[in-house]
């Protein structure tokens, strides 16, 4: 995988193009200097993972022939205190979706999903524990 960052201004703005070609805005946060005009790198790693998570449980509801209607990710990540560097201590996802679903199915989709077949999870969870649930909206 071949990335690309150049530097946006003088301080801690800058924009990523991967293979994809989709521009990422990456930037710190003002307490150290920065503008506020990207995400921050630890929100990319949590958005990474909520990503890889939901693209392999969408593609194993459609292998389980699940209709799923829509899909929302709630997250929520814990950094480890007084420490550097501060990786994940605690991830917690919520899945939100709504379809005709089979709870036993979704259960055993979202297990595959983050524990076996999610990339960005299984680098992360070196670091920390990852919780995830869901939710079938009538």
């Amino acid at each position: 995988m071949h990335i690309e960052l150049r530097r946006l201004d003088d301080a801690f703005h800058f924009e990523a193009v991967g293979p994809s070609g989709a521009p990422v805005h990456i930037d710190a946060g003002k307490s150290v200097g920065g503008s506020g005009l990207g995400a921050r790198p630890m929100e990319l790693v949590a958005i990474g993972l909520a990503g890889c998570s939901v693209i392999d449980f969408i593609l194993i509801l459609k292998k389980q022939r699940q209709a799923l209607k829509d899909i929302r990710i709630e997250m929520k990540a814990e950094r480890y205190k007084d420490q550097t560097p501060s990786p994940f201590e605690r991830i917690s996802m919520k899945f939100i979706l709504s379809g005709e679903l089979d709870p036993a199915k979704v259960a055993k989709a979202l297990k595959l999903s983050v524990e076996k077949y999610c990339s960005a999870a299984e680098m992360i969870k070196s670091t920390a524990k990852i919780e995830y649930s869901f939710e079938i909206l009538q």
